[in-house]
């Protein structure tokens, strides 16, 4: 599998442009309720040997409340898919918690694949979570083509200015695949420079900042909460890269084999 062209996730590169980073933790297992919102915590693994995004961050923990808190009822059925999930805190929360029938991707890159795959075990949820190689700014994988997911969500992604375009493209795509998806995007703001994506994505998408009785709390932190869709009028001609015809002259997204 191919790496990334995005800048790894690693706390070597992290800290070298963001300012403060939270002290890296040691390996270890974390129980993790959200405040109360899983009757039952959830299992997760931290390991930070192969990148920074192997531990818990704040905008993780928000986003699972979030999701949890509001959003319950319309997860139950979802097709879930987590953009930069590290160990896949927020996409397993809302299997855990939401129930039903849901069927959950976690996505990252490939240093985080086998830290997906363990905390998908330690939950119990392998017969509907999978994990993937997801690189921003490549072709989506064929099992997220088949999937469609309508809801994305993704925490604490906006970490590294030069990554931007490749996160957007593949918003971009993701919404292209299914006009009528939804993303859940919470980030944490550590330079000026990262509101510069929320400006790239409002020209690109319909953007709200979502309701959160929470807010008052976690804005004072710099943690921000948003939903993105497609823009109306871009509703089924969204068409960019590889959201036009594949080799085959078919149209859809271009397909990883």
């Amino acid at each position: 599998m191919s790496r990334s062209p995005s800048p790894l996730l690693d706390p070597v590169a992290v800290s070298e442009d963001l300012t403060p980073l939270p002290t890296l933790k040691q390996a270890g297992d974390a129980r993790i309720d959200f405040d109360g919102q899983l009757p039952e915590p959830l299992a997760y693994h931290e390991d930070v040997r192969t990148g920074c995004g192997g531990q818990t961050w704040p905008a993780g923990l928000v986003l699972g409340k979030h999701m949890l808190r509001y959003h319950r009822q319309e997860m139950r059925t979802a097709r879930i898919l987590e953009l930069g999930a590290g160990g896949g805190l927020v996409g397993l929360a809302v299997a855990l918690g939401c129930g039903g029938e849901n069927q959950l991707l976690l996505t990252d890159q490939d240093e985080m694949l086998e830290l997906m795959q363990t905390n998908i075990r330690l939950n119990q949820v392998d017969s509907r979570a999978q994990a993937l190689i997801l690189n921003w700014g490549e072709p989506l994988p064929r099992e997220v083509v088949t999937q469609k997911p309508n809801v994305i969500i993704a925490a604490e992604c906006v970490y590294f200015e030069p990554a931007f375009p490749l996160l957007l493209d593949t918003l971009k795509d993701l919404l292209a695949l299914n006009e009528e998806a939804v993303v859940y995007f919470c980030f944490k703001k550590r330079r000026r420079a990262d509101m510069q994506f929320v400006k790239m994505a409002k020209k690109a998408f319909v953007v709200e900042e979502l309701f959160d009785e929470d807010r008052p709390v976690f804005q004072r932190q710099s943690l921000f909460l948003f939903s993105f869709k497609c823009r109306p009028s871009a509703k089924s001609t969204a068409v960019r890269g590889n959201a036009g015809k594949n080799s085959n002259g078919v149209n859809g997204i271009n397909e990883r084999h």
